[in-house]
């Protein structure tokens, strides 16, 4: 296992590939109560940004509890290949950013339907955790 701090000008392009080939996601939040909430989305890193994005519709219980910062974890995995984003997510609902996290994920995954309550989660990566066949 590696784990790093993100440079995002010089992202290993290993990691870059996987993290941008298609492959279904988890996304950890915290309940009120302190347990995990873990549920499959879509994730879509945003070098430009230097975060990650996740889209999902306003009333989502993902949602409700990052609705103040939180920490959070991504993880997708493919066979042997595994990846975690740590870090810090926050909704955002501004139609700029919500466009720029529909663009993200237009681009990895597909357009998504339309969902006039959309918001999207922004996740600041703090640490990128990887299998070493990443």
């Amino acid at each position: 296992m590696t784990s790093w701090t993100p440079d995002w000008d010089d992202f290993p392009p290993d990691l870059l590939a996987f993290w941008t080939e298609r492959h279904l996601c988890t996304l950890t939040t915290i309940r009120p109560d302190g347990r995990p909430h873990v549920v499959p989305v879509g994730v879509a890193l945003d070098r430009d940004e230097r975060c990650a994005w996740v889209i999902t519709g306003g009333s989502s219980r993902k949602a409700a509890h990052l609705a103040s910062p939180g920490p959070v974890a991504a993880c997708q995995v493919d066979r042997a290949r595994w990846s975690t984003l740590e870090g810090t997510g926050v909704v955002v609902a501004d139609p700029a950013s919500v466009a720029r996290a529909v663009a993200m994920y237009a681009a990895r995954y597909k357009v998504p339907r339309e969902n006039p309550s959309r918001v999207a989660i922004r996740i600041e990566v703090t640490r990128i955790l990887s299998s070493r066949r990443v």
